[in-house]
């Protein structure tokens, strides 16, 4: 399925120019940061679009690079898996949106989230949508930009954290990285909150 610009040109027949999606990557990982993007696009965007997860590695970071050149304006919002630990999933969410928009630095007149929980419920121009990383344009490059920013750090922490498998898991909770876990213990990247139960 295509992401297309359908919804966000509807939205901008009803006044909201600016149309800003939001998604996040690294919700269930047992280690590493979670990460959030928020992209406005121009609405003479044409390039095809889709959920980061349905697309091959090097295709997702060809369009990464395209997006951040050609976007009106993007940002990407960290929450380190100390601060996961430390506020919990759901405010981590809430905080990883925020620091998106923030970095993001550029007006807009309305918000598209993926899912169904509105984490940005405060600001009144805010929406859900399910899957609206399947449809919504914006926010598939949203979910694009944010799991190659995150990918490419759990690629790097795999060098100083060695035996994870960081480089292929990128933190998630594959079997060989809980046999990893069981053997080593945790390391000061994973969230001691996921992790209580694997050690």
């Amino acid at each position: 399925m295509k992401a297309t610009m359908r919804i966000e040109n509807s939205l901008r027949r009803q006044g909201y120019n600016l149309v800003c999606g939001i998604d996040e990557v690294g919700r269930g990982s047992l280690a590493g940061p979670l990460v959030a993007a928020s992209v406005i696009l121009p609405s003479t965007w044409r390039k095809p679009l889709k959920d980061s997860k349905q697309l091959a590695h090097k295709a997702r970071q060809e369009l990464s690079d395209y997006i951040i050149d050609n976007s009106l304006a993007f940002g990407i919002g960290w929450v380190s898996n100390q601060e996961i630990d430390q506020i919990g999933l759901t405010e981590s969410l809430r905080l990883a949106y925020l620091r998106a928009l923030e970095a993001m630095d550029f007006d807009f007149s309305i918000i598209v989230l993926d899912g169904n929980v509105n984490y940005l419920k405060d600001f009144e121009v805010s929406q859900t949508l399910v899957a609206a990383d399947q449809k919504v344009a914006c926010v598939a490059a949203a979910s694009i930009i944010a799991k190659v920013a995150r990918d490419k750090f759990m690629h790097e922490q795999a060098e100083l954290h060695p035996g994870y498998g960081f480089e292929s898991n990128v933190g998630y909770g594959t079997s060989a990285h809980l046999e990893a876990i069981k053997k080593q213990g945790i390391s000061n990247l994973h969230r001691n909150s996921f992790c209580r139960r694997y050690v």
